[in-house]
């Protein structure tokens, strides 16, 4: 297998490729630490990819303060489409196929159906149009890309929603959940099994791909999961969005169509809940 480049690397998925590649027995796989990899630093990225000389890079790094990012709408775009630029043409110069993370964010998400690859992307925060960008400026200057959309990310690493309904769980009687939001949870185990899944396909029918787990739930259904799973004591009332206003609107309904993804490179898709089990067993250890 060719050798991956994965940038990013301290974050969550980051830290959940290099878990998965530990047990899929990947060795040709290298994870700078985040100085030696500056997405912001094109020659810097050029001297690594000219160094390593991978066959694909996978761009984990990402501005994902979705609030924070109304305010500081410059580094929201100077990460996510800049960045993602620069990555775009050191991949290009080098001959490296990219693998680029994307978001469901990038839809407007006011209508109840599946989204598809294909389409209209509407984004109605910060974050989902400097993400959309970054789509756009990978697709025009790299032949060789994968984008990859995927939603509501979270595992035993990093800052994610399971992990914080576990804290607060454990912390207090009652909470708040909004019940009007509905989309995927996606485990990032299984997105980092996915990515590798592309790579070792050989497959070269680049462009976008959607990926979540399997079905459908709102954040309140989603908490009310967490503390099923872990037998957490706590009631859990269901708001609307409106009842608890946040800096950055979010997509209504974004729940994405897999279709594409499962044909092309033949994967099969854990269901959201037998995932979340998966998480939280890990995360007990």
């Amino acid at each position: 297998m060719s050798k991956i480049l994965v940038i990013g690397a301290g974050g969550q998925l980051g830290q959940c490729l290099k878990v998965v590649a530990e047990r899929r027995g990947i060795t040709e796989i290298v994870f700078p630490a985040e100085q030696d990899a500056n997405i912001l630093n094109e020659s810097g990225l050029n001297d690594l990819l000219a160094k390593e000389k991978p066959g694909f890079v996978v761009n984990c790094a990402a501005y994902t303060a979705v609030d924070k990012a109304e305010d500081e709408a410059d580094l929201s775009k100077s990460i996510n489409e800049t960045g993602a630029a620069y990555l775009a043409s050191s991949c290009l110069a080098n001959g490296a196929t990219l693998i680029h993370v994307s978001t469901d964010f990038v839809f407007e998400g006011n209508d109840v159906k599946l989204l598809k690859e294909d389409d209209e992307a509407k984004p109605i925060n910060v974050y989902g149009v400097t993400k959309l960008d970054g789509e756009k400026a990978v697709a025009s200057i790299l032949p060789a890309h994968f984008i990859i959309r995927t939603s509501w990310l979270y595992s035993e690493y990093a800052n994610n929603f399971v992990k914080t309904m576990l804290k607060l769980g454990a912390e207090r009687d009652e909470l708040n959940i909004i019940a009007d939001q509905v989309g995927t949870p996606t485990y990032a185990i299984d997105l980092a099994n996915a990515i590798y899944d592309i790579i070792e396909s050989g497959e070269t029918s680049y462009g976008i791909y959607h990926y979540s787990n399997e079905g459908v739930t709102s954040w309140f259904d989603f908490a009310k999961a967490i503390f099923d799973v872990s037998q957490t004591q706590v009631k859990v009332n269901p708001i609307s969005g409106s009842a608890y206003p946040t800096k950055a609107l979010r997509p209504a309904f974004s729940v994405m169509d897999k279709t594409k993804i499962k044909e092309t490179f033949n994967i099969e898709i854990p269901y959201w809940r037998d995932s979340l089990v998966a998480c939280i067993k890990q995360i007990n250890k």
